[in-house]
């Protein structure tokens, strides 16, 4: 499978009055990302804060995203589970409903060896047909995958085809390339690091940002694929300042709010997660709607 371009993730939005998914503003979010010039959409990560949700809402979510999305674009469905298992269980759910490819990261209570890393991934390929994008963001899911072991797994295992690595170093990028020969196509997933990512050879940038930002990640993008550094440059300074505040503030609080603003009314995250504060709004509204 060959992906390049934005990949997009949307919220998941609750209902005020008891907290169940509102789908008509999901589809209502899956709309603007589509319209952004996203190159695929990615539900049930962080920022759609699948480790909030039940197994039904999961499904009802993916099922959502791949009706709405009707293949315009590749949908890729997130799975970050603790058991084996239930990764499998998500991964041939996913294959039965159309999804394009499934993103995999593994979670860690206890700490998890490289062969045990291995064996999760190994396991979930042998029952489904789908392509994999391995993702390693060691901030969230408490596993970190070296370099070395990514290119080993990609060359081990058929199904992964590609990586989104979200560490925040880019000399695991430039590892990933020099290890593979160039052959795995690798992801920015640290959103600061866009910038640095795509000009180092990243096959795209999976990002929140489009929700706020509208197409000026794809511009930026586009920017550095026809080789005019001076204005994707100027492009991601102009969206550095945003891409720092939704990090270091959280993807679903700082996401629903600017989407709120723009009168996209997606709701409040789930529970302990908390709502943005006035300050944050106040933030938000000076930064996104000038």
């Amino acid at each position: 499978m060959k992906l390049s371009g934005i990949i997009a993730y949307p919220v998941t939005p609750f209902n005020h009055k008891d907290g169940s998914i509102n789908f008509s503003v999901f589809e209502q979010c899956l709309t603007h990302l589509l319209e952004q010039g996203c190159d695929a959409i990615a539900p049930l990560g962080s920022t759609g804060e699948s480790a909030y949700l039940s197994l039904d809402e999961w499904k009802s979510v993916a099922d959502c995203t791949v009706r709405a999305v009707n293949k315009r674009v590749p949908v890729i469905i997130g799975i970050s589970e603790l058991t084996t298992w239930q990764a499998i269980v998500k991964a041939q759910y996913a294959e039965h409903i159309g999804a394009d490819a499934i993103m995999v990261i593994p979670v860690s209570y206890w700490k998890l060896t490289d062969s045990e890393i291995q064996s999760y991934y190994q396991a979930i390929a042998e029952h489904t047909k789908l392509p994999f994008m391995l993702y390693n963001n060691p901030g969230t899911s408490g596993v970190d995958m070296s370099p070395e072991l990514i290119v080993k797994m990609a060359t081990d295992i058929s199904n992964i085809c590609m990586v989104k690595e979200s560490s925040g170093d880019i000399q695991r990028m430039h590892k990933i390339f020099s290890l593979s020969g160039g052959q795995l196509p690798f992801y920015n997933g640290c959103n600061p690091l866009a910038l640095e990512a795509l000009c180092a050879g990243a096959s795209g940038w999976c990002t929140a940002a489009p929700n706020l930002l509208g197409g000026k990640p794809k511009a930026l993008f586009d920017a550095v694929q026809n080789n005019h550094l001076d204005a994707a440059r100027a492009l991601f300074y102009q969206q550095l300042p945003v891409l720092n505040f939704i990090v270091a503030g959280g993807l679903p609080k700082t996401v629903k709010a600017g989407l709120t603003i723009q009168g996209i009314e997606a709701g409040v995250p789930r529970q302990p997660l908390s709502c943005a504060s006035n300050s944050e709004l106040a933030w938000l509204t000076k930064h996104i709607m000038q």
